[in-house]
């Protein structure tokens, strides 16, 4: 699934049952609203608001109406999964998102890229997170910026020189001079 497509059918499936959802995405699902990756990603993950009843309740009949038609998609392919994420992001956050997509009933914004790219490096050594970093092409002085809050994200106390040597990885990946 290509979330775009995914999510212009989901538009139109809302506003044929009157319903309306403004949220904020993350993960793999901003990446490919903002056209920074392609990949197929099997969610979209929503930071907030918590969905309501009914718009939980309409993407499991989208999903099922989509699964009808030989569509792969999972009831939970719409989710909350990461709202725990809010609570950690930098300070101001939330003045930092864009907006990504608007149509006849869904507005969905994304978090500002530092933040983006934030969340992204929190989680880079594993495979599709590598590839979302690389992607989004961050400079030298993005990673560097970065790496204070990326090395408080976790207790254990060898956290720190992990974020370190993931983020020299990174940059050789990306030709920066380590």
């Amino acid at each position: 699934m290509l979330p775009r497509p995914t999510i212009e059918a989901f538009d139109a499936w809302l506003a044929a049952r009157s319903l309306r959802l403004e949220a904020i995405v993350v993960g793999g699902s901003a990446l490919a609203l903002l056209g920074v990756t392609d990949r197929q990603t099997r969610d979209v993950d929503i930071l907030q608001p918590e969905l309501p009843e009914e718009i939980a309740l309409a993407a499991r009949e989208f999903a099922a109406h989509l699964r009808a038609q030989g569509v792969e998609l999972a009831d939970d392919w719409l989710n909350n999964g990461p709202t725990q994420l809010a609570e950690v992001l930098p300070e101001g956050w939330s003045l930092r998102v864009r907006l990504a997509f608007e149509g006849a009933a869904l507005r969905l914004s994304v978090l500002g890229r530092a933040d983006l790219l934030k969340t992204k490096l929190a989680l880079c050594d594993r495979g599709t997170d590598l590839a979302d970093c690389i992607a989004l092409a961050p400079t030298a002085e993005e990673l560097q910026q970065s790496e204070p809050w990326l090395a408080i994200q976790d207790a254990n106390p060898m956290w720190p020189d992990h974020v370190h040597a993931t983020l020299d990885d990174l940059r050789r990946r990306l030709g920066h001079d380590v």
